[in-house]
Formats: structure tokens, sequence, C-alpha cells
């Protein structure tokens, strides 16, 4: 019995354990509760926030704050916060596109939640506010992610104290990482995983010890200013899966080979100076399903072991550089969405190949030489929705089955030899297009079409050169436009007044220019388009007061048009003015002082040909943007103003043509960027005197001062410190501009502003519509210089254009000018000059001017090479001179100084005449009048072409 009661007490004893266990086990799997300190943290942070929808425009977005309540007993139920099961701690908080605004400080509530672990802010509108040094307190963080969240400034040295991030994404913001810089970051964070800085201002090299991270997967760094060599070890990373550098314009590097192993799946290097070929290696990547290296400095073949590669669905090659070779290995990618071949210069029609991609999305083959008609197979492409055809030869009409591309949101056709009527019919079916441009081509469109029709709402609309001759009236109902480009058309008259009621909040980007327009239907004329960036009305017929815009206004441009009256108080409102270009037009009255307030933005200003009067305000103010000024053909009086010290950006100042009352402004030597400086026809006095160092003007190329009271020596000492002009200029970009950017939503581009000038060459003087980068002149010519002019200026060997006509210069020609190789322009005209024109100056083989009549010259004239093209207007007024072309022999004199030749330079002398003779069969005033052509110079091959301008100004 003793045993029965011992077995029943043990049953019972292991059921009571049981029952406990099970007890246990059932509690285990209640979460504890949001503690009430971190739960008061979260409403407070919540609480500092706007909730406003325009804060984060993503469709998904919804305010996740919204749920959160005081008398919820959890918080690790509200929306976007995680919490561990364990301690109840907060350890993950997702509000991103919450629709939060407002500003984040150091003393914010959220830096008491000191257990977090993820933090993602992304998709919300912080204000333009920093990101606040509090954020060290979240010494637990692995994952971070503000991304496009409104964060501006420098990064904060703090953020390196997240000594266990491995997830950072800080991009999409207008931040800066400098100090500390990259280098920093990667020394920190050396198990970084994911990293993420699209658009941050890095401005630096890549650091070498990048290539360390072995456990990056991914890496952004588009548009982030990078410069220097790329460290090709990165690209070698054993877990890199996604490595981004798009948009470094002076990004160097090659692609090294690369090893079979690799986890690669996205290469994007396009918009930087990569350079090479890319390696066969790179088609043993088999996850590798993305590839950009457009707009690169890649040269060779393109791969065609990129053929093997199953797996990709984007790939854009579009580049200069490139030999395309066969490409019909792309016809096998049929699983490809994005296709890039522009700038290749296929040379055929549109490839055959490209039949099999029945799941492209997105085709470029803008600039590829394609030529005959769109082909009918293409409307098989029905996924389409980005179709690129522009600046091609296409030809023929545009073909009506491109309704059938049912998909299409943008369709670019521009610039081809496409004729015919396009009736807007076929693109009514199209409702998804909002982006259309048929600029260029020989079409006609109809401006009136039937008014059943529905059209697409279009955002961007090219229809410049299309045979236009009044406004289409479809633009009637579109109130959504972004962009809309009508010029180079016939359209004239007045702007229609519905189109003040036309996207007046969506347009951005308004080109009316070189048409025929004559005005508003009223006054004054306030431009109703609210966030208008751009406005082009240049070279119509516009007539009464200037047209105000919107604040919003980046570039302003309405020259060459008859617009009367004063500048506006109003326009010194527009404060994020870039370009303001008013000029030819009737403007008048005195400048406004209140420009000078716009110098902070300003790049451009340019007020040349009107009828202002009254003294230049003080246009500079510390801080000033304005890189070029031109004031030119105006009736403006008194000083230059010296503020302009204070424009250290400024690349060009053209203050000609005027009534100026000054010394010459050697001030202005201070202005590092100075590379163009045009002060002629005014009545500046003085003598130039000696420069106050060896770092003045150190960039400047182009100067005219010419008509004016300067007197005393030439400024010999000037040319010994004048570094621009001594150099031959053999590359470069082409013009002298000013690049600008222009971003909208869904769109970005570029567009540039070319510098302009009237400079007098060869005798003929010429408006420069653009200046070339390589053009070297001096103009000091009708002045009052006196004396000798220096030897130094030989060592001026950039100089095309020279001249000091109509001076009181004495002495003899120096020698030293056989030094200026590039010479193509000579005039020493109307001086006191005397002695013989030295021989040596026949080695200019580029000289195509040479005027030194009305001088005391002396002498036979020296023949060979290009003297012996030189009429005899080019010495007349030498009573001294003899030989040909002048009618006064010299005797035995003559032969003695005939150039002595060589092999060599009889065989260029022979060449150089054959040239010579074909010019005065064609005409080369032509050429100069333009004044646009810059022809590259190869000694030996070329001698300019001449004979036919002097001939002009001769006769």
């Amino acid at each position: 019995m003793g045993l029965s009661i011992s077995l029943f007490m043990l049953m019972h004893l292991l059921a009571l354990l049981s029952l406990y266990n099970l007890m246990f086990a059932s509690s285990s799997f209640v979460q504890p509760l949001c503690h009430d300190d971190e739960s008061f943290a979260l409403l407070q942070f919540k609480e500092s926030f706007i909730i406003n929808q325009s804060a984060s425009y993503e469709a998904s977005a919804y305010p996740k704050v919204s749920s959160w309540k005081l008398e919820s007993d959890d918080c690790c139920s509200w929306d976007g916060v995680g919490c561990d099961k364990d301690t109840g701690h907060v350890i993950s908080l997702d509000l991103s596109s919450s629709w939060l605004y407002g500003s984040i400080n150091s003393s914010s509530s959220l830096f008491r939640l000191v257990n977090l672990q993820r933090l993602n802010l992304s998709f919300n509108d912080f204000n333009q506010s920093g990101i606040p040094d509090g954020i060290r307190q979240l010494s637990n963080l692995t994952y971070l992610d503000l991304c496009n969240s409104g964060f501006a400034g420098q990064i904060p040295a703090e953020i390196l104290q997240l000594s266990k991030l491995v997830y950072l994404d800080l991009g999409l913001n207008s931040l800066k990482l400098q100090n500390p810089g990259l280098q920093s970051l990667v020394e920190k964070f050396p198990n970084m995983e994911e990293l993420y800085l699209t658009q941050v201002d890095i401005s630096s090299t890549v650091p070498n010890n990048m290539a360390n991270l072995t456990s990056l997967t991914s890496l952004y760094l588009r548009e982030c200013g990078l410069h220097g060599e790329f460290p090709a070890g990165i690209f070698q990373l054993p877990n890199l899966e996604v490595l981004s550098v798009r948009y470094n314009a002076d990004l160097t590097g090659y692609v090294p080979e690369f090893n079979r192993s690799s986890p690669l799946k996205v290469l994007m290097v396009a918009g930087t100076s990569f350079y090479g070929e890319l390696p066969d290696s790179i088609g043993d990547l088999k996850l590798l399903n993305s590839i950009d290296v457009s707009d690169c400095n890649f040269s060779g073949p393109v791969p065609s072991s990129l053929g093997n590669l199953t797996e990709l669905i984007y790939l854009d090659l579009s580049a200069y550089n490139f030999k395309s070779g066969t490409l019909d290995w792309i016809g096998k990618q049929t699983k490809l969405n994005v296709l890039g071949l522009a700038n290749l210069n296929l040379n055929s029609s549109i490839p055959f190949f490209l039949r099999n991609l029945t799941q492209l999305r997105y085709l470029n083959l803008d600039y590829c030489n394609l030529m005959g008609h769109i082909p009918s197979w293409l409307a098989n492409l029905t996924q389409l929705a980005d179709l690129r055809l522009g600046s091609n030869g296409l030809h023929g009409s545009i073909p009506s089955w491109i309704s059938k591309l049912m998909n299409l949101e943008r369709l670019y056709l521009y610039s081809n030899h496409f004729g015919g009527r396009v009736e807007f019919d076929i693109f009514m079916k199209l409702q998804n297009l909002f982006d259309l441009q048929l600029s260029s081509n020989q079409i006609s469109l109809p401006t009136k079409p039937s008014n059943n029709m529905t059209f697409p709402k279009f955002q961007f609309l090219g229809l410049d050169s299309c045979d236009l001759d009044e406004f289409p009236d479809f633009l009637k109902c579109q109130d959504e436009l972004v962009y809309l480009k009508l010029s180079d058309n016939k359209i004239s008259g007045l702007i229609p007044k519905w189109m003040w009621n036309s996207s007046i909040k969506t347009l951005w980007n308004l080109n009316l220019s070189n048409n025929f327009l004559t005005g508003f239907h009223q006054l004054p004329v306030i431009l109703p388009w609210t966030n208008l960036q751009y406005l082009d009305l240049s070279n119509n017929k516009l007539q009464g007061s200037l047209p105000i815009p919107s604040p919003s206004i980046l570039t302003y441009l309405v020259s060459n048009n008859t617009l009367t009256g004063e500048i506006p108080q109003m326009i010194c409102n527009l404060s994020s003015l870039v370009a303001l270009d008013l000029s030819s037009n009737n403007l008048s009255g005195m400048l406004p002082n209140c420009l000078g307030n716009l110098s902070f933005s300003l790049s451009i200003l340019n007020l040349r040909r009107n009828n202002f009067h009254g003294n230049i305000p003080q246009i500079c103010k510390k801080g000033s943007k304005l890189k070029m000024i031109d004031f030119s053909r105006n009736q403006l009086q008194g000083w230059i103003p010296r503020s302009l010290v204070n424009c250290t950006m400024l690349e060009t100042l053209v203050i000609g043509n005027n009534q100026l009352n000054d010394s010459f402004p050697a001030w202005l030597g201070v202005l590092p960027e100075l590379e163009v400086l045009i002060l002629r026809y005014n009545q500046l006095q003085g003598v130039i005197g000696k420069p106050e160092s060896n770092f003045v003007f150190p960039n400047l190329h182009i100067v005219d001062f010419s008509y004016n009271n300067i007197t005393g020596k030439l400024p010999f000492e000037y040319f010994r410190i004048w570094k621009a002009m001594q150099i031959i200029v053999k590359h470069g970009q082409m013009y002298m501009q000013e690049n600008m950017n222009f971003i909208v939503p869904k769109y970005s581009g570029k567009y540039h502003y070319s510098y302009s000038m009237t400079f007098t060459n060869r005798g003929i003087e010429i408006a420069y519509e653009r200046i070339p980068y390589i053009f070297i002149a001096m103009d000091l010519s009708s002045n009052k210089f006196e004396g000798e002019i220096p030897v130094l200026m030989g060592d001026l060997k950039g100089i095309q254009l020279l001249n000091l006509s109509n001076n009181l210069l004495t002495g003899s020609i120096p020698s030293s000018l056989e030094k200026l190789t590039a010479l193509e322009s000579l005039d020493l005209s109307q001086n006191k000059l005397s002695g013989e024109i030295p021989p040596q100056l026949t080695q200019l083989t580029f000289l195509a001017f040479f005027n030194v009549s009305n001088n005391h010259l002396i002498g036979p004239i020296p023949h060979g090479f290009q003297f012996d093209t030189f009429q005899d207007k080019s010495f007349d007024g030498n009573p001294g001179l003899c030989g040909s072309p002048l009618p006064k022999k010299c005797g035995n004199f003559e032969d003695s100084l005939h150039t002595p030749l060589n092999q060599d330079s009889k065989l260029l002398s022979e060449f150089g005449w054959k040239v010579v003779v074909i010019g005065y069969g064609c005409g080369f005033i032509i050429g100069v009048i333009i004044g646009q052509i810059v022809i590259a110079r190869k000694y030996k091959w070329f001698i300019y072409l001449h004979y036919a301008v002097q001939h002009h100004i001769g006769r």
C-alpha cells in the first residue's frame, strides 16, 4: 500500500510539473508590451511634423504615424514600428513615404530610441535641414536609410560613430561628404555591405582602400562629382553584385578582366571618362543582367561575348568611340527590356535583328546614321514605351501603324528627313504618350485638327521646324505641358489669349524663338506660368514692354526683337535668374541699380545693342556668379564700375561702343578667369602702366582696346605675363559658352548659351555669334600709343590676329614677330614705322592678311610664301618701298631679298600657291564674313585661302 501511495504521489508530481511547463511555454509566446518611455518618445516625434501629402510623391505613400494613438497600450503594434520580441524595446522604425514634413534637430525624441537597429526615413521632406549630430546616440544602428528625404548640408562626422552600420543610404539629397570625406567613411565601416550615395557631393577621388570592402554587395556613387582614377580592384570584390558610378564626368578608369566566379549583376559606368576596351571576359559573368557603358571613352569593338549573357534585361552601349562590328548577337537577347545603341555608326536601315526583341520597353537608336523607312515589323514590338529614332537619315512618311504601339510614352523622330502631311489621328490612340518630338523634319502639321479628337495629355512637345504658321489648336486642351518648343516656324501675329490658360502650373520650358510673333494681347505683360524656368522669345518681332515672368524663372531670353521701354524694377525680383539676355532691342532708360542683386545667381547678363544711357551700376557684389557681361553698343557714360573686381568668376567682359570716360581699368587684372576683355570704341584715356604683379590677366586671350585715347608705350610688361597668349591651343572645348542643366519632372537635359562679340578681322568688322576657344587676338588700334613695337611681342606665340594700326608707333618692325607662327592677320598700318620689312616674316605661313600701309618703310618688299599673294594696298603710302606688287622697281636689289628656300620649303610654297588659286576661285570672303569656321592647322598641308579677302578690301 505504501508503494501505491508513493506511485500516486509521483504521478501527481509529474502532472503538476507538466502543467507548469505548459504554462511556462505558453507565456513565452506573449510578447512584452512596448516601454512607456519609448512610446512617449515616438508620439513626441510624430507631433514634431506636419502631415503633408506633397512631402512624399510616391503613389504608395500614406501617413503611417496617423494611426499612432496615446490610448493604445502597445506601440509595438503601431504602423512602421518593430520591437524586440524578448525585451519589448523598439528596434526598427520604418516611416518611409509617410508624408512627413518638417525638420529634425539634435534634441529630437527620436534619439531616445537608443535600441534602434533599423531606421528608415526615406521619401519624406525634412525641409533642407541637416542630418542632426544626435544621430550618434543611435549606436546600435545596422541599417540607416535617409534616401530622398530633403536633408542638406555636410554629412556630420558623428555618423562615423555608428560603427555597426552595414547598410547606409544617403542618396538623392543635397548633402556633401567632404569633411569627413569618402576616405574616412570607408575606413570607419570596413564591414559595409550596401552603400548608396547617389547625388551626394563628394568631389574627391575614390580611395584605393574601398577595394578592401570584401563584404560589399552594392555600391552606388552616381553623380557624386568624383574624379581621378577609379580603383580597378573594386570590380573584383568577391561579393559585389551592383556597381554604379554613373555620371561622374571626370572619373577615369578601365574595366579589368573578370573572374568567372564574380557575382556581378549590375554594371553602370555611363557618363564617366572610363577608357580602353571592354574585356571579352565580361561575357563570362553569367549573372550579369544590366550593363550601361554609354557616353564614356571606351574604344575598340563591342565584345561579341556579350551574346553569352542570357539574363540581360538592360544593355546601353551608346557611345561615340565604339566600333560596333557585328551586333547580330543582340537579336538573341530576348529578355531585353532596355536597349541603347545611340551614336553607334550603324550606317544601315533599322537593324532587322531587333524584330525578335518583343520584350523591349526602351529602344534608343538616336544618332546612328540610319537610313531608309521605318520598317513595318517594328509594330510587333508592342511593349515599347520609349522609342528614339532622332537625328538620323530616315525618310518617307511617318507610318500610321505607329498607333498600334499602344504602350508608347515617348516618341523621338526629330531631325530626320520625314516628309508629307502628318495627321494627328495617328497619335490619338496613344493615350499614354506624354513626350512627342517631331522637330526638324520636312513634315507639315495640321494646326486645326478635327474637334472631336481626344488628344493624349502631352508633357513634352517638340514641334520646332515643322512649317507651322500658327499655334496648333489642340494646345487649347493641353493642361499638363512641361516642355513646349515651337521655335523655327513661321508663326506670326500676337500670341493667342488662350495660351494664357494653357498649363499654367505645369509649364517649365517654353521656346517660341525664331518666329514672326509681334506681341501679346495685354499690357503690361505678366506671364501666367507660375513655375516657368526657361523662356526663349528671341528672334521675333515682339513690340511693347518687356514681359515679366514668374519668380521661378532661370533663363530669360528675348534678344533680337523690337521691345521698348525701360527695364522694370520687377526684373530685379527674379532672384533665381541664371541667364538674362535682353540684347538687340530698343530698350532705353538707365540701368536699374538693383541689377546688382541678381549677381548671386546670374551667370549671363547680355544687354548689348539697346539705347541705355547713364552710368553702369555697381553690378557685382561679393559672391557674384557672373561669367559673361555684355553692355556693348549702348550710350552708357561715366566710369567702369570698380565693383567688377567682385566678379571673380567672370570670363567675358564686353563694354565696347559706349561713351565711357575713364582711365584704362588695369585693376581688372585681378580677375583670375577673365578670358575676353573688349573695351573698344569708348573714351578711355591715360597710360596702361605697369602690372602690379606677375599674375594679372593670367587667362586673357582676346583683347580689344581699339578706338580709345590710350597713350604711352605699348604695355610690354603685360606681354611678358599674358601666358594664355603664349600658347598655341590645339584642342579643347569648341566654343566659349555657359553650360546649364535643365531639370524638370521626368526629364533632365543640358543647354548651352554661347558667348558672342564683335571683332575686326582682316579689316572687316565681324559679329561672332560664337567665340572659338582657340581664338587668340589683340586689337590696340586707333589709340595714341607711341614708341617702338617691343621685341617681347614675339613671345605671344598663340596670337592669330594682331592689330596695332592707327597709332604713333615708331622704329622698325621687329624680326621677332617671325615667332608668331599662328598669326593669320597683321595690321601695322597708319603709324610712323621705319626701316625695312623683315624678310623673316615670310615664314609666317598662315598669314592671310598683312597691312603696313601709310608708314615710313623703305627697301624691297620680301618675297616667298604668303608675301607673294599680298596686293599693293598692303604697302601703299610708303614712298621708300619697292618691288612687286608695287609698280616701283628695286633694280638689282630685289633678287637679293627673295627668301632662300630649301627643297621642302619650295615644295610647301608650290602647294601653298595651288591652295591660294583655289581660294580665289571659291571666294573665301564668304568664310570670313561668317566668322564661325575654325580650321585645323597642319603645317605643310594647309595655307589659308585669302586672296579673295584682299581683293574684296582693295576693290
